[in-house]
């Protein structure tokens, strides 16, 4: 006898029907629309930046100016110049593909960690579960960017060890959740008839109840992706994130600090407005998913 199938889940059309519901739409999912916009609008930047750079249309964000004497925002420079003689405007520009770069990188590594492991605590239970909280709880009760400072004093500066320190604070939230939507589903009628068969656990963990607890994961994703982008901010303000080399907007925050008491206002104002901005639109995405995604879970 075959085991019954679990109901076929279609996450493309259920993400579909959240952003562009029929008949008469709700403020949150407004806000929800507009942050989608706004995370599309940066990865479009983040994208098309390099192509822009390689035609002559944007400047090299590491190339010197010919008379590096910082200039106010103007025609010839939209963001205006640094004191070193670089064009805000690129170094703005590529500073979101160096953020969306780090952040999907950390953020899909602790789906990768945290996910496998929610799956094996909560369908194992016992000893298992219970060493997987007590590590999971350490991790939690340390602050995210206090947490990512320590890695990233022993991992290095980096693209890759950026993201290393970054993923580490987000995969107990993966666990808990994917732990706890397990422990709910493994007691679904066609996850019994699987284990009375003796169908394997992995088996089981793939088939069954991957499908069936993965749809909290993309909510999670966006707003730890949000809190990521600010994360690196610090990390890079601090002098811990990406190479100098790499245009950074936290790095380009540390060197416009400096410059602010001389009058030199735009170094901040751009780099700092753009992380904002991307921080705001993937936490606009991520809680109006949350608010239409909550109401269904509860039918």
């Amino acid at each position: 006898m075959t085991p019954i199938e679990p109901p076929a889940l279609t996450p493309i059309a259920r993400l579909q029907s959240i952003l562009w519901p029929r008949g008469r739409v709700s403020v949150s999912r407004r806000l929800m629309q507009i942050g989608a916009l706004m995370t599309l609008a940066f990865v479009a930047i983040a994208l098309f930046a390099p192509l822009l750079a390689q035609v002559g249309i944007l400047q090299d964000p590491n190339e010197l100016l010919s008379n590096p004497i910082h200039e106010s925002p103007s025609g010839a420079h939209w963001f205006g110049t640094t004191r070193q003689g670089y064009d805000v405007f690129s170094r703005t520009l590529f500073g979101a593909r160096a953020a969306l770069q780090v952040v999907i990188l950390a953020t899909l590594m602790s789906v990768a960690i945290g996910v496998p492991l929610g799956l094996l605590g909560g369908y194992l239970g016992g000893w298992v579960d219970r060493i997987l909280l007590f590590v999971m709880d350490a991790i939690y009760t340390l602050p995210g960017l206090l947490l990512s400072i320590t890695l990233a004093f022993v991992v290095g500066r980096g693209l890759f060890n950026a993201a290393i320190a970054l993923s580490i604070a987000y995969v107990p939230q993966y666990y808990r959740v994917v732990r706890n939507q397990t422990v709910s589903v493994k007691t679904e009628l066609f996850v019994e008839a699987a284990q009375a068969m003796g169908a394997p656990t992995g088996w089981i963990l793939r088939k069954y109840l991957f499908g069936n607890v993965i749809q909290s994961v993309p909510v999670l994703f966006a707003l730890n992706a949000a809190d990521a982008i600010l994360i690196l901010g610090g990390l890079g303000f601090l002098g811990l994130g990406l190479p100098e080399s790499v245009p950074e907007w936290g790095s380009d925050l540390r060197q416009a600090l400096e410059a602010l008491p001389t009058g030199i206002w735009w170094t901040a104002l751009f780099p700092g407005g753009a992380m904002t901005l991307m921080a705001t639109g993937l936490s606009l995405f991520g809680e109006g998913v949350t608010e239409s995604v909550e109401p269904q879970r509860g039918r």
